[in-house]
């Protein structure tokens, strides 16, 4: 049944005028794809109207393997037939081309896809229980790692980009700082893997999806799993605060932007509604399906959710091979996408504003937004030299002869142009340039934490003794006589 009256109350007010707005107002393309076969690709469509804009062939994705990069390229993986011991595929797309940018072929099938909000690294996760992690820019494969003992089904970067958790059919949550890997991408001679902040292993079966709430290292992590359970639990502390149980399996799960209210998309096709309460005082240790509204309609298993980026939507794929439009107040459909193809496995939402419309393709209009550099992404590891990416700024050749009478103007032209190319990032150096100096600032990150590390330890032995000579002067007293004694022993 929809509560209405309890939606409503939780949900932003602005939020609550999403009967009256128009829905052409807002410009957002729907994403979808299917893991059916390569002949399905990828379709795109208008939120607003429900228009086709676009169609990507060749492309089959498996659960959580289809991210939007950067706002600026799709990344796909491509599933694999069972038996086949080909290596995985991952193709790129940007959104003005139809046509495939990259196509990579790691060592191993790749599933779920990750990638941190600004495009520059991207993370797979393997069958085999491993994870690989490249630099977009270069493609470069800076590491890969066991992570899980059975195969990684979801990946996720907190808000700030600064950690990374895993989700698995061992049923086992790692959250993985991304300092760690890069910092173990620069070391060779660390071949266990990066060091984990947390291991989560209180489900009992296959972690289904995973959900951060905002503020970073500070946040929560929600994860649903085919226990018929979601565990709520806290990234600052690494604890479990909350368990939401229900008398089916969860596939997906999805927060309203305000982090009021949480969806839960089952295997029935149901998708339950549940307040979202953490921190307060009274917030119940288990919460069950009785406490929860539902929004039914799809035939088949509920196999991903979004919210629409100005968040006044929730959108949900199923195995009916359709995709709906939900208004959340009034608990309807507004709209529904029907991907005949086959079954939905992903939804992106994306906006407008980085997806060309067809008077822009027509013109090859490439908008003012600057394009972040994407690389086909290497197979293995490959051994670095250590003068690899250094940039030499020269002048341009002149001949002997030529040295003495064209050195001074040609050199400074040459010279201005290639400063002036530096400044507005127009040149392979400027980017490389670029990119090294974030290499060099997270490196030196890396020192500092560590440092700050020690320091805090050291802090903390030192409080715990002021603590207890105030609470303990007495055994102070003993110990200080102790001390004496041997000293004047050992004198």
């Amino acid at each position: 049944m929809w509560d209405r009256a309890a939606v409503s109350a939780k949900l932003n007010p602005s939020l609550q005028l999403s009967t009256e707005v128009n829905l052409a107002s807002h410009k957002e393309a729907l994403v979808v794809c299917s893991d059916n076969n390569l002949t399905t690709g990828i379709t795109i469509w208008d939120v607003s109207t429900g228009e086709e804009l676009s169609h990507r062939p060749t492309c089959a994705s498996p659960p959580h393997g289809l991210v939007c990069l950067g706002h600026q390229f799709l990344v796909a993986a491509q599933v694999q037939k069972p038996g086949s011991y080909r290596g995985g595929a991952i193709f790129i797309w940007a959104l003005n081309k139809a046509q495939v940018l990259h196509r990579s072929y790691p060592v191993e099938p790749i599933g779920p896809l990750a990638c941190t909000s600004d495009g520059s690294y991207l993370v797979g996760g393997a069958p085999s229980g491993k994870l690989f992690i490249w630099e977009v820019a270069s493609g470069r494969l800076l590491q890969q790692w066991s992570s899980h003992h059975k195969s990684v089904n979801c990946l996720v970067f907190s808000d700030d980009d600064s950690l990374l958790i895993s989700g698995a059919d061992d049923g086992v949550i790692h959250v993985w700082p991304l300092i760690s890997m890069l910092d173990m991408a620069e070391d060779s001679r660390a071949n266990a893997g990066p060091s984990c902040l947390y291991s989560w292993a209180e489900h009992r079966n296959s972690i289904t999806d995973l959900v951060l709430g905002t503020g970073g290292s500070s946040s929560v992590v929600i994860s649903s799993s085919l226990d018929c359970t979601l565990k709520v639990w806290s990234l600052g502390h690494g604890t479990l605060l909350q368990t939401f149980a229900f008398s089916t399996q969860i596939n997906a799960i999805i927060l309203d932007p305000g982090e009021q209210l949480l969806f839960t998309g089952s295997t029935d096709g149901t998708i339950f509604v549940s307040q979202f309460e953490i921190g307060l005082q009274d917030t119940a240790a288990v919460v069950t399906e009785d406490q929860s509204s539902r929004l039914t309609g799809h035939r088949g298993s509920i196999t991903a959710l979004a919210f629409s980026m100005n968040g006044l939507w929730l959108i949900s794929a199923s195995e009916d091979c359709t995709a709906r439009v939900w208004d959340i107040v009034m608990g309807q459909v507004i709209r529904t996408f029907d991907h005949r193809k086959g079954q939905i496995t992903n939804i992106v939402v994306i906006s407008q504003t980085f997806f060309p419309s067809k008077d822009c393709q027509k013109t090859n209009n490439k908008g003012n937004v600057p394009r972040i550099p994407v690389s086909s992404l290497e197979k293995s590891s490959q051994p670095r030299s250590s003068f690899e990416g250094t940039v030499a700024i020269l002048p341009s050749y002149c001949s002997l002869e030529e040295e003495h009478v064209a050195s001074g103007s040609h050199t400074t032209a040459s010279m201005k142009q290639q400063i002036l190319d530096l400044e507005q990032e127009r040149s392979p150096e400027a980017v490389q340039m670029k990119v090294e100096t974030s290499v060099e600032n997270r490196m030196w990150a890396t020192s500092m934490i560590k440092h700050l590390i020690k320091v805090n330890k050291s802090l903390r032995s030192k409080f715990l003794d002021m603590v207890q000579s105030r609470l303990y002067p007495k055994c102070d007293d003993v110990k200080a006589k102790k001390r004496r004694r041997l000293d004047v022993e050992n004198a």
